[in-house]
């Protein structure tokens, strides 16, 4: 299956509780079919100036926003699969470029070592955005235990499903594996509803039965706001 390099999309976000995350599931399980990568941690780097000025404007919410993250599905080596995505939200809608390369090789254009012969125009997108901001570096490390799903009779609806939550801001090296602290409470499970327009009305119905509503919850935006929390120092 090709890998899919952009996105256009609406994505809600609920926090679970176990049993509520059961009940769901038994629904999704008559509808949705895992996706190509099943359940698979899911392992990120998110780039940043010095003085955090791409997470400081996310966490204010602004009509407009965007990011940069390097991501692998598992644990890495340097010939894993790297992929490097600038995720932008605007009036509520996401919209996700990315490009694949080896981890190596993506973290070096990341770093402006090396060039891409005949760019795509999403590798000229990434590029803009490397030039735009300047001197970006990792400053997060956030991974997470996913199950992913798409709907059987459009592929377009996908739900996922994140255990694990971990964040660190140091040893930002993805193959160094999964340690830090973690973001949400024991038990708890983040579902993410992904669609092209509206959530579809059964799941509409049943979350309004069992009274789940949407929070507003960003991975970096909450490894961010504990970074402050934690030390002061960090911001300069």
């Amino acid at each position: 299956m090709a890998t899919k390099l952009t996105f256009n999309r609406l994505e809600k976000k609920f926090i679970l509780t176990e049993a509520q995350y059961l009940r769901i599931k038994e629904e999704i399980d008559k509808r949705f079919d895992p996706d190509e990568y099943g359940e698979t941690t899911i392992c990120n780097l998110y780039y940043d100036t010095p003085d955090y000025l791409l997470i400081t404007r996310s966490v204010e919410k602004p009509v407009f926003k965007e990011k940069l993250r390097l991501r692998t599905y598992g644990v890495p080596t340097d010939s894993s699969t790297g992929f490097i995505e600038v995720k932008r939200k605007f009036n509520g809608v996401v919209y996700k470029r990315r490009m694949t390369m080896p981890l190596a090789n993506a973290i070096k254009f990341l770093n402006d070592e090396i060039d891409i012969e005949n760019p795509t125009q999403i590798t000229k997108e990434i590029k803009h955005f490397l030039k735009f901001y300047g001197n970006l570096a990792p400053m997060f490390y956030v991974s997470y235990d996913r199950s992913a799903f798409f709907g059987k009779e459009n592929r377009d609806y996908r739900i996922t499903f994140d255990r694990n939550l971990t964040w660190r801001g140091y040893d930002l090296d993805l193959t160094k594996g999964v340690y830090g602290e973690k973001l949400l409470g024991e038990g708890e499970v983040l579902m993410e509803i992904k669609v092209p327009t509206a959530i579809p009305l059964w799941l509409t119905d049943l979350l309004s039965e069992m009274k789940v509503y949407t929070r507003s919850f960003s991975k970096v935006g909450n490894a961010f706001m504990r970074l402050i929390k934690n030390d002061r120092s960090y911001i300069k």
